[in-house]
């Protein structure tokens, strides 16, 4: 007799996989590196960081689970408190901690990782490359953990720019893009926003001089990630590029992002 800690409940938020909770696990399609992926996980989770899933088991029919964490995650249209300088800085502290963690787990060399949204040089560490607000899970008000590393790779140990949501939903090119009406992010604007996840992560001196140029070149790899998207005729992508003005709005956001560099460098370095 099935029970209700048996029956699967839909997860929302994802664009690329079908996610569903039964009981304490996550069932969803696997991904072609998956033996891989588990086993960096595994191995990850064996230094005692708690803030990614454990993998359960890889199914024939192509499905694998993995532990579901407890916790809240934020979703378009999203809550206030998701939008606030302190999740900048949460998360910011979370990423470093899992590079930390990282940085003592080998990974394979030789799997089949996506390079989709990876460092196109990289790196000597398995990177998350999509920590959007709906990939961390906040716990007592703390960012706890990341979930779907389907698009993980190697790549070198920095802050992605933390943007509202996965590459799909298009950014305005405007220091101060709304998120819906009642969905605005703070009017300080992104130079601010920048330096705190810059602070929150420990970044070096170094590295803050280099994270401006890292920003454009996310730019450029989410928008050849959308393009290729729609090329394959993936409805999401296709839906959400129609919905907010074409792949020109990218080239804006490159020139707006381009133009800025001197004064993200200030905010990040003065």
């Amino acid at each position: 007799m099935e029970t209700g800690h048996d029956r699967d409940h839909p997860l929302h938020g994802g664009m690329m996989n079908t996610v569903r909770r039964r009981g304490d696990r996550v069932v969803r399609l696997a991904p072609d590196h998956a033996p891989a992926l588990h086993a960096f996980l595994t191995d990850l989770a064996a230094t005692g960081f708690t803030g990614a899933p454990r993998p359960l088991a890889l199914n024939p029919d192509g499905h694998e689970e993995l532990t579901y964490l407890e916790g809240d995650v934020a979703l378009p249209p999203f809550p206030a408190w998701a939008l606030t300088d302190r999740t900048v800085t949460l998360v910011a502290r979370l990423l470093r901690r899992y590079h930390d963690a990282a940085a003592e787990v080998p990974f394979d060399p030789g799997a089949r990782w996506p390079t989709a949204l990876s460092d196109p040089e990289g790196g000597p560490l398995l990177c998350h490359n999509d920590p959007c607000l709906e990939n961390v899970v906040f716990r007592d008000g703390c960012a706890f953990a990341l979930i779907d590393f389907d698009l993980a790779a190697p790549g070198r140990p920095r802050p992605p720019p933390l943007g509202r949501g996965r590459p799909g939903l298009l950014p305005r090119p405007d220091p101060g893009p709304r998120v819906g009406r009642r969905h605005r992010l703070p009017r300080r604007g992104r130079p601010h926003r920048l330096r705190l996840l810059a602070d929150g992560y420990g970044l070096s001196h170094a590295d803050r001089a280099l994270l401006p140029a890292t920003v454009v070149r996310y730019n450029e790899v989410s928008r050849a990630f959308v393009l290729d998207r729609v090329e394959r005729g993936d409805p999401v992508f296709t839906r959400d590029l129609e919905r907010l003005g074409g792949m020109a709005r990218w080239d804006r956001r490159r020139d707006w992002l381009i133009e800025r560099e001197p004064l993200f460098l200030r905010a990040l370095t003065e």
